[in-house]
């Protein structure tokens, strides 16, 4: 039961996009097509889940231990930036159709705000390692979910009659707001 208040919170309730505002870049920027929304959810999917795990043993094993825990966030974008171009590398070598897939999604996704957000807040909330990897994945899934619903109503604002004044930027943060808004109605549901 624990494992299914932590996704929905994290998918619905806390949505790491639209209720705690973090990863707003990726959200407005990559948001323009369904196919790119769909890349750039798969690539947060797999990278916040393997950098929260990471993150995680590095404060349990190293950072807790060594009682420098004021060195948490300097240690977590050292650790994800090197983890991203790891799976790069990696992933280059090994699978070249999925490099080829994510491979423009991947630097993006070093300086995402969301794979940092989701490691701190793991720390904050003191989950063990298996609510960690389950909080990871629900709020990349989350993130994935508020990402491609935003591009579904931007593809379809194009075809509307907005005002000259309103095209672009204003009407995709006006829309933006509205979804967290429509997000923000599953408060009370889960803490």
């Amino acid at each position: 039961m624990e494992y299914i208040l932590i996704i929905i919170s994290a998918v619905f309730v806390n949505n790491i996009v639209l209720t705690r505002f973090l990863g707003i870049c990726p959200f407005l920027g990559v948001s323009t097509r369904f196919s790119t929304a769909c890349g750039m959810g798969g690539g947060v999917i797999f990278v916040m889940t393997l950098a929260t795990l990471v993150t995680y043993l590095v404060n349990v094993y190293v950072l807790a231990p060594l009682g420098i825990g004021f060195m948490q966030t300097v240690t977590y974008i050292l650790v994800i930036a090197a983890l991203v171009q790891m799976v790069e590398i990696i992933m280059k070598k090994v699978s070249p159709p999925l490099y080829q897939a994510l491979g423009v999604y991947l630097p993006l996704i070093t300086t995402n705000c969301t794979i940092l957000g989701v490691a701190i807040l793991v720390i904050q909330n003191k989950f063990n390692l298996m609510e960690s990897i389950v909080f990871a994945i629900a709020n990349a899934l989350g993130f994935t979910l508020a990402l491609i619903i935003f591009a579904g109503i931007r593809e379809q604002l194009e075809f509307s009659d907005i005002p000259e004044a309103l095209r672009g930027a204003p009407i995709a943060l006006i829309t933006a707001g509205l979804l967290s808004l429509a997000f923000m109605g599953f408060a009370g549901i889960v803490k």
